[in-house]
């Protein structure tokens, strides 16, 4: 989904226009130093191109990190509808029914930003939140290729 590129400091935000990969890797580089102006290129990045997956991503990883667990969650919850918007399905996640193969692009993305939500929820002491998204999870994504098994893990380890 969004690597470091081989040999480089550049993150690969997938296909995204150049525009907006441009200000994700400012973003990037602003987060070492100055992480309000972090968030405002990636805020700037999503007022040019809201479809923009990726920036979603960003905006709600930055703010996680810092412990900015509301603005996390609104920009998780944003980025949730507009992959599933994408993907072609409800924008009521309770509503999404499993696939026989696990889905690619938008759908990939809804799903690995429904366990970043539990994982948020998690941090705001919301595990009641948490666990029924990665009870949804577990049917949606039976392998865990998203990862919400570790997240699955660290609220058994709360309990």
């Amino acid at each position: 989904m969004i690597d470091l590129l081989p040999n480089t400091d550049v993150i690969n935000f997938g296909e995204v226009s150049d525009a907006v990969n441009a200000l994700l890797q400012q973003g990037v580089i602003a987060y070492r130093r100055d992480r309000q102006r972090a968030d405002e290129l990636f805020r700037q990045a999503l007022a040019t191109a809201p479809a923009e997956l990726p920036v979603y991503f960003c905006l709600y990883k930055i703010h996680t990190y810092q412990g900015n667990l509301d603005e996390a969650e609104a920009a998780a919850e944003s980025g949730l509808k507009e992959a599933a918007s994408q993907a072609g399905w409800d924008l009521d996640w309770h509503k999404w029914e499993p696939h026989d193969i696990l889905p690619e692009g938008p759908g990939r993305f809804a799903l690995y930003t429904l366990k970043a939500l539990a994982f948020i929820h998690l941090r705001q002491s919301r595990p009641d939140e948490a666990a029924e998204k990665l009870e949804a999870l577990k049917v949606l994504d039976p392998t865990g290729a998203v990862g919400w098994p570790v997240v699955a893990a660290l609220a058994e380890g709360l309990d």
